[in-house]
């Protein structure tokens, strides 16, 4: 199972500390190539930024497209019938047997069902919007363990569903062309033409990746992949490139500074780094002014609520 980027931590605790770094910055335009959840893009929206959102993993590039690609559609009443039809009724075997590694048999059927009901909607934002909800129904039977269970609604999944929809927020129109994309790292920032700002949230080593937190977050990949025999590949494909496998802190440098090539066109660049021990402030500041001259760095700390201090790095041209 391999590291899901921009995925290791939850970062809402710390995203006032990113809003606050940015509002420092003049910028119009922004590029997220390790997305992880979308709050930092989403609330963007909200300064009317164009947001460009990026990540190799599918469950991020279909949260990114339903809350920040997406400027107006939402789920009908029709909608809903549709993805909820028959979404219990078992079928002669399992599309996505891999959910039964995660959920009882009952809300398994449910899961894999409603994937293939969503296929059905009409347009691929709504179908993104779909499956944002339908991982968020994941995260809340994920949220219950033995000890917990007894806790659990005794509602339906549907009925949980239906009440995530209402509790939805309305999408954010910021009268832009906000993009959502599943590329590699570097393909993706290649192509961000007449952007002002590159956001880089350093993904972990994934020698050093919270297991726990890569393991709840990897149901949602094999839903939406409808199978886990694609890991192999994804690591695969991964490797050798920011974001996959790394041992040594030279190796994950050198993969840094060549991405900063290759964004050295976008003329802002804040740059955050989780600082759990494997790079130092020092090192990273280093690697950036190889290829750009510092500007400021400010740091958190967060460590009486998560244990980790973070710190950003911004260099402009």
């Amino acid at each position: 199972m391999s590291n899901l980027h921009g995925a290791q931590i939850n970062r809402n605790g710390w995203l006032g500390f990113e809003l606050s770094v940015l509002r420092r910055l003049t910028f119009h335009s922004v590029a997220l190539p390790f997305t992880g959840e979308p709050n930092l893009g989403l609330y963007l929206k909200h300064w009317k930024v164009r947001v460009a959102a990026n990540d190799r993993s599918q469950w991020a590039w279909i949260k990114a497209t339903a809350l920040i690609e997406n400027n107006s559609e939402t789920l009908t009443e029709d909608d809903l019938e549709m993805l909820l039809d028959d979404a219990y009724v078992p079928r002669a075997e399992f599309i996505n047997p891999s959910l039964l590694d995660w959920f009882n048999e009952t809300d398994a059927w449910w899961f894999d069902n409603m994937r293939e009901n969503a296929e059905r909607l009409e347009s691929p934002l709504k179908q993104a919007c779909a499956l944002a909800l339908g991982m968020t129904v994941g995260d809340y039977v994920m949220s219950f363990d033995g000890a917990t269970a007894g806790l659990r609604s005794p509602l339906s999944l549907s009925r949980v569903f239906r009440r995530l929809h209402q509790a939805a927020p309305v999408p954010i129109d910021n009268l832009q062309r906000n993009q959502s994309t599943n590329q590699e790292a570097r393909e993706f920032l290649a192509e961000r033409h007449h952007t002002d700002l590159l956001f880089l949230r350093l993904p972990p080593a994934t020698s050093r990746r919270d297991k726990a937190n890569a393991r709840r977050l990897a149901w949602r990949e094999e839903w939406l992949r409808r199978g886990n025999d694609f890991w192999p590949e994804f690591e695969r494909r991964s490797a050798g490139k920011m974001g996959g496998r790394v041992e040594t802190r030279q190796q994950y440098l050198n993969l840094l500074e060549d991405l900063l090539h290759t964004a050295a066109h976008i003329p802002s660049w804040a740059i955050e780094n989780l600082s759990d021990g494997f790079i130092s402030n020092e090192e990273l500041s280093e690697a950036i002014t190889r290829v750009r001259k510092v500007d400021a760095i400010y740091s958190k700390d967060f460590s009486e609520l998560s244990g980790a201090r973070t710190s950003i790095i911004t260099a402009v041209t």
